[in-house]
């Protein structure tokens, strides 16, 4: 014990303890957690391709490239579905990325205290609604605004640009990157609201010393610091984009074409899955659609192995910065 401290800078009985039977059995437990969650998604990537082996090879990669399907001539390709779930994702992402953070800006940095935790619980509360809710919704609500309003503005405007030269029937690629949208938002709100609180206040209080103002404030000092946590809840948000079935299945058409334009009807990967499965009699068909689910897990995959990337870069540079 050194003089000043009364805690003693050295007790081997501390560090070099045996470990009790309690500490052990703890431990074997994390460890068959651990394990089971692993075996949890190594189990579902092989029944993914044991159930999809067929498809793998008989269609080939044709399979990646064909833009029929049908069950009646047993001709099965699922670009349609691959670029109506990219393009779709990619709408939402591009709506609810600017709009969740700037709600997660104005909630932790302007906003009054007496209101920042009636919005953050509504927010959260946004995030657990079911998304059959809000693919009622966008069928009730949107289609029609979109049909009636939206769409023939959009046309008469912007037709000439490619994107909107369709016939506004409201059941189209846009109303499903509408509705993704909506449900992205609360995501990638919550978990870039927790990062941007978590900013220690002196990273604030040095920029407004040296005569910051407050956009600069939060664009360099905020903003670089939570930077990781906006890129994941942003990964989060594309991930229920991707996957979203019910709500895209009411509002996007349904149909396995490539859309021409964004007020097209289309379909994606997990609605063309949910649609066609239990009316998969062919024996190719059900194959062919858990191999779908194979290429939407290797999508979903592959952006977060990327995200992870990204971040590992970003940490790396703020290191190198640092020293």
């Amino acid at each position: 014990m050194t003089p000043g401290n009364p805690f003693p800078t050295s007790h081997p009985e501390r560090i070099h303890r045996a470990p009790k039977v309690g500490d052990i059995t703890f431990l074997i437990l994390l460890l068959l957690a651990t394990i089971a969650v692993v075996a949890l998604m190594v189990a579902l990537v092989v029944v993914l391709l044991y159930q999809s082996r067929l498809a793998i090879t008989t269609l080939g990669f044709s399979y990646l490239t064909g833009r029929v399907w049908g069950p009646e001539t047993n001709v099965y390709g699922i670009l349609p579905a691959l670029i109506g779930t990219l393009i779709t994702s990619a709408i939402a992402l591009l709506i609810a990325i600017p709009l969740g953070l700037g709600a997660a800006i104005f909630l932790t940095q302007h906003a009054p205290t007496w209101l920042r935790a009636p919005v953050g619980q509504l927010i959260e509360l946004l995030a657990a609604i079911p998304s059959i809710i809000y693919g009622f919704w966008g069928l009730i609500v949107l289609v029609p605004l979109e049909r009636t309003v939206v769409e023939p503005k959009l046309i008469t405007y912007l037709g000439w640009t490619g994107l909107f030269n369709s016939t506004p029937i409201g059941l189209d690629i846009l109303t499903a990157s509408l509705v993704l949208s909506v449900m992205a938002i609360p995501t990638v709100t919550a978990v870039s609201r927790d990062s941007l609180a978590a900013v220690p206040r002196s990273q604030k209080e040095a920029a407004i010393a040296i005569g910051a103002t407050d956009w600069e404030v939060t664009r360099r000092a905020v903003i670089p610091y939570a930077r990781s946590g906006i890129i994941a809840g942003s990964v989060l948000g594309l991930g229920r984009a991707l996957g979203e079935t019910m709500a895209v299945l009411l509002v996007i058409g349904n149909r396995p074409i490539i859309p021409s334009s964004l007020l097209s009807s289309g379909t994606t990967i997990a609605a063309l899955i949910a649609n066609e499965l239990t009316e998969a009699f062919q024996p190719l068909e059900a194959p062919a659609l858990f191999e779908a689910g194979l290429i939407l897990l290797s999508i979903a995959l592959a952006i977060n192995v990327g995200a992870r990337l990204i971040l590992s870069r970003l940490q790396a540079g703020q290191g190198a910065a640092a020293e």
